[in-house]
């Protein structure tokens, strides 16, 4: 879904694409940054002792926050170009996923660094990049 997102936004700024179709807009989700899961998995193989551990940012943002942010960072306008299509909607799927991380807080240190908006403006850019056949940063 990010990606669907992301990708959308890069595409409609450069005028290859008009609309993007997505299903429920206000689905929550915990998004957050590989490079900081990848962190999180660092430290714990570091630890003294083998534990298991959740590793999420513990905030919850939607699918509509997403877009907001993915086409204001392109300077258009997202409601102009979202579209609800009840074809993605998922009559089983779950409204808020949102982890709580306080274990690998707590005993790891760990934190996430980068914050949503962020990380949505870097995908957004990394799609941009690719679609103009540039190197992304």
């Amino acid at each position: 879904m990010t990606r669907k997102i992301s990708h959308a936004a890069a595409r409609i700024k450069l005028g290859l694409q008009d609309k993007l179709r997505l299903g429920n807009l206000d689905a929550q989700r915990d998004w957050g940054f590989a490079g900081d899961y990848v962190r999180a998995m660092w430290m714990m193989l570091q630890h003294d002792r083998p534990d298991d551990y959740v590793i999420a940012t513990g905030e919850k943002h939607s699918v509509r926050q997403f877009a907001q942010i993915a086409f204001q960072h392109v300077g258009l306008p997202w409601e102009a170009h979202v579209e609800v299509d009840p074809r993605f909607l998922r009559p089983a799927d779950v409204n808020t996923l949102c982890g709580d991380a306080s274990k690998a807080r707590l005993q790891l240190g760990w934190e996430p660094r980068m914050t949503f908006p962020e990380l949505v403006r870097q995908m957004v850019d990394s799609d941009l990049a690719r679609l103009s056949g540039r190197p992304s940063s």
